[in-house]
């Protein structure tokens, strides 16, 4: 009987310990892919219907609802879109935050995309900018610096740069895409127009939008413009320019028809690095 009586007691106790191993965790919080959310914050506004930037719903869904539950976005605009509301919603959230200028421009940051997600999400796949450094003489960010550094070894040569970054008001036909993190101008000076084309193309395939830009397109001279893709600290400016090249435009007011070298697939700096 007592043989019995603890046999059972072993089978239950057995079955208990494995109904807890097997049993998820309740704790369990939803991830947010920062590296989606920032292609979609860029995309999405850019475009002409309300489609979703493909790989980013699950991830921005969690982000707008957490904008909903704070009163930041009206219900309807959570759909997964990262649109012009969703933007000026994240906006609304960095300025009650107390960030200002490009830090309050509605792409999001990493220090405040997790905290929006406290207790609602975690967050994988984080971007950010580094340090504001100089490198061939002007000012960019880590990030932006590496990138240049590995196009310049596939390209074999150091390219000039003419503008770099964090230069608000610095020169006005730029409209402002050089005020944020991720932009610069670089020099063609003695290049043939094949070698124009080839540096724009090595600057596409380690994850900037690259244009060569010519004097028939604007008030400036031969040079190619380039915005790091997801770079968190990019202006409103690049953070267009950025969406547009994505959907195949030329990062001019005109919208145009992209007219650089083709790359394909268009890849960030994170995706580049996991080739």
């Amino acid at each position: 009987m007592r043989r019995t009586l603890f046999s059972k007691v072993v089978v239950a106790a057995a079955a208990i310990s494995l109904s807890l191993v097997a049993a998820p965790s309740a704790a369990a919080l939803p991830v947010v892919d920062m590296e989606a959310v920032l292609k979609a914050a860029q995309i999405d506004p850019r475009r002409a219907d309300s489609a979703i930037t493909p790989g980013s719903k699950d991830s921005v869904l969690a982000v707008e609802q957490a904008l909903d539950a704070k009163g930041y976005l009206a219900t309807q605009y959570v759909d997964g879109h990262f649109g012009t509301s969703t933007i000026a919603a994240y906006s609304a959230y960095q300025k009650s935050l107390g960030y200002t200028g490009i830090d309050a421009s509605g792409l999001p940051g990493p220090t405040s995309l997790r905290q929006l997600g406290t207790d609602r999400y975690t967050v994988s796949n984080v971007v950010t900018a580094g340090a504001k450094l100089t490198y061939h003489g002007k000012t960019m960010n880590t990030r932006t610096k590496t990138m240049l550094v590995e196009a310049e070894r596939l390209l074999g040569i150091q390219l000039g740069i003419t503008q770099g970054s964090y230069n608000a008001g610095g020169v006005g036909a730029s409209a402002g895409t050089h005020d944020g993190g991720g932009a610069l101008d670089i020099s063609v000076s003695g290049m043939s127009v094949a070698t124009r084309n080839n540096v724009a193309k090595q600057l596409r395939i380690v994850g900037f939008a690259a244009w060569v830009r010519t004097p028939a397109q604007g008030d400036w001279g031969y040079h190619i413009h380039a915005i790091a893709i997801s770079d968190p600290d990019q202006s409103s400016g690049a953070q267009h320019q950025s969406g547009d090249y994505y959907l195949g435009k030329n990062g001019l007011a005109n919208r145009g028809a992209d007219d650089g070298p083709a790359v394909s697939p268009k890849r960030t700096w994170e995706e580049y690095q996991r080739m």
